[in-house]
């Protein structure tokens, strides 16, 4: 999972929930992040209950891009046009599955500007993560 910029609240509490949901499922979850969002979901989940690993986002890139690693699928957060930027990032370095995790007050009109490859989750929400829930699980789970 690639988070965005954390400035909508909504977006660590859907990432928990996704982590949670991928985890149970049999998944491996890796959430990368710049600075400010990993401190949140760290602060968020202090225990590592929900999100085992999270690791620095230009860490990750360089990984990817010098073929350390990869993944099998690649859910970025993107609430504006600089998390969109990170989204079209991993889908040309990644073989993975990349899904598009598009939310906020403006998530319909950026949903659609997407051009790279991605199926795309969209909700508005902000605050209410109960939209943007109810369409991951039937995209994902």
């Amino acid at each position: 999972m690639v988070m965005g910029c954390p400035e909508v609240p909504v977006q660590i509490s859907i990432v928990i929930y996704l982590a949670h949901r991928l985890e149970r499922a049999g998944w491996d979850v890796t959430v990368a992040g710049t600075n400010a969002p990993i401190k949140l979901l760290r602060a968020a989940d202090p225990e590592k209950y929900y999100v085992k690993k999270s690791v620095d986002l230009d860490w990750i890139i360089q990984e990817i891009v010098e073929k350390r690693m990869d993944f099998d699928a690649c859910f970025a957060f993107m609430h504006s046009d600089a998390g969109m930027a990170y989204g079209a990032t991993f889908s040309a370095i990644s073989r993975a599955k990349h899904y598009a995790v598009v939310f906020g007050r403006n998530a319909e009109a950026l949903g659609e500007s997407i051009e790279y490859p991605a199926e795309k989750i969209v909700a508005v929400a902000t605050h209410n993560p109960g939209p943007l829930m109810r369409k991951i699980d039937k995209v994902v789970i």
